[in-house]
């Protein structure tokens, strides 16, 4: 994940810096990668199941 974030970092503000000091601003931000305790109520199952079929492949 902190690779991810890094490169994100990188393209948006043309900045190289390590996984170390992403995650030094991710934790000065109070920011965590945890999950969330439990799903939206407006989460549509049955959309979310037609976009695993058929965006998500090819995506991958």
């Amino acid at each position: 994940m902190l690779a991810r974030i890094r490169v994100l970092i990188a393209r948006k503000f043309r900045l190289d810096c390590s996984s170390a000091a992403v995650w030094r601003l991710l934790r000065r931000h109070r920011w965590s990668w945890q999950s969330p305790a439990r799903r939206a109520l407006e989460r549509d199952e049955q959309t979310v199941g037609l976009w695993k079929k058929g965006v998500w492949p090819q995506a991958e």
